[in-house]
């Protein structure tokens, strides 16, 4: 029989409650490196999935993720006259919390799709549809816990659901809700009555005090209207503008192109991936990955001990042993086949365990195959140097300290 299996039956309790402890600290380990790659996953989603090939931004910004960015509406129709370039469209992102419908707090990231030529067709769907009107109508991410159907008051307006998504999560972990360019803007600059009310007096206030509202006394008036319309206050500004380029398009010709606009700057796609990438959740995986090292050291001090207590307690057989012949690659054995089944027991546990509690975290955790592997691979290395310790203690044992 196998010695270390029959040593592991003998101590079987603390054995399974060590595995217990073990599995348990790699799984936050797991998780960990899930969490990360969670994070980063939800932080390039819409760059991924939305298409686009330039994003124009406001000048020195960093474009509409990774910092405010705000440009004028027209910068499409720029846009569109540039060779190779297929479709322009308006881009819209901010974060709202509100209260649902039962009171209770509703965290969103909006995007709005430039309507019609962006429906949302990108958008995978799990039930509705897309976006068939240009106002009133919106997305959900099922983070949001909005249903099909249901209507939600956000501003003055009242939006219903047409459609779910899921895993459509911003960089900061909200659920997305798609709307319009006019709704998201419409949510985004929503003021109450009263505050329009005081920026209309302030406006024929200021008028009133120039010499050109005291030549044209109908300005005073025309100061009071709505700001859409006033032909001299500029149409709500956007967060971006993202280009497709033809098929065979010039890349590098149409970024020198934009690059000579002296009013804003362009990234490409990849370029915007990685702004995301090296700012915040760039700190995220430095804080991560060293809370994931000091669990790591953890647990192999914790497997050390055990298997060094577990060898004090048998180092009369281990004498035994010697007196009777053994080698001391016998005893070397069993003490390493001990700390591999104890590592390949924690490593069990904890992706049975992970998988069972990861899908219930606020945050997607996602376990690629690579990370579950490059972490069996530190399991076992971690299982081999623990076991030094009681090998080292074992190597000292002498045959006769068996007849002690």
């Amino acid at each position: 029989m196998n010695l270390a299996i029959k040593d592991i039956r003998h101590n079987l309790g603390r054995f399974v409650l060590t595995a217990i402890g073990i599995g348990m600290l790699l799984m936050i380990v797991m998780g960990m490196g899930g969490i990360y790659r969670g994070i980063s996953d939800d932080a390039t989603l819409l760059i991924d999935n939305i298409g686009a090939d330039i994003w124009i931004v406001q000048h020195n910004t960093r474009g509409p993720f990774a910092e405010l960015s705000r440009i004028p509406q027209n910068l499409v129709y720029r846009a569109m006259v540039i060779p190779g370039v297929a479709t322009a469209r308006s881009f819209v992102q901010h974060t709202i919390q509100r209260q649902n419908n039962i009171g209770k707090q509703l965290r969103m990231t909006i995007v709005g799709l430039d309507w019609p030529i962006d429906k949302g067709e990108w958008v995978v769907l799990e039930s509705g549809r897309i976006l068939n009107q240009n106002h009133y109508e919106m997305i959900a991410d099922t983070s949001l816990g909005l249903n099909l159907g249901e209507k939600i008051k956000l501003g003055k307006n009242t939006y219903t659901v047409v459609g779910i998504t899921s895993s459509m999560i911003s960089s900061g972990g909200d659920g997305i809700g798609f709307f319009t360019i006019q709704d998201a803007l419409d949510i985004q600059l929503d003021k109450t009555g009263e505050a329009v009310r005081l920026d209309r007096v302030s406006r024929s206030n200021r008028v009133k005090k120039n010499d050109l509202g005291l030549k044209q006394p109908n300005l005073i008036e025309l100061a009071s209207q709505k700001s859409s319309q006033l032909p001299g206050l500029a149409r709500p500004e956007i967060s971006s503008v993202i280009l497709k380029l033809k098929p065979g398009a010039n890349l590098k010709q149409v970024e020198n192109i934009i690059e000579g606009w002296k009013d804003v700057s362009i990234f490409t796609s990849n370029g915007e991936r990685q702004l995301l990438l090296k700012g915040t959740v760039e700190k995220v995986r430095k804080q991560i990955g060293l809370f994931r090292i000091l669990l790591t050291i953890i647990s192999a001090i914790i497997m050390a001990l055990i298997l060094y207590t577990l060898t004090l307690e048998k180092l009369h057989s281990i004498a035994l042993l010697k007196l009777i012949g053994a080698s001391n690659w016998v005893v070397l054995k069993l003490i390493l086949q001990e700390a591999l089944i104890l590592g390949v027991s924690g490593y069990c546990i904890a992706y049975i365990l992970g998988k069972k509690i990861f899908p219930n975290f606020p945050r997607r955790v996602i376990l690629s195959n690579d990370d579950l592997f490059q972490l069996a691979i530190i399991v076992l290395i971690i299982s081999v140097i623990s076991s030094l310790l009681g090998v080292w203690k074992a190597m000292q044992v002498t045959p006769n300290e068996a007849l002690n």
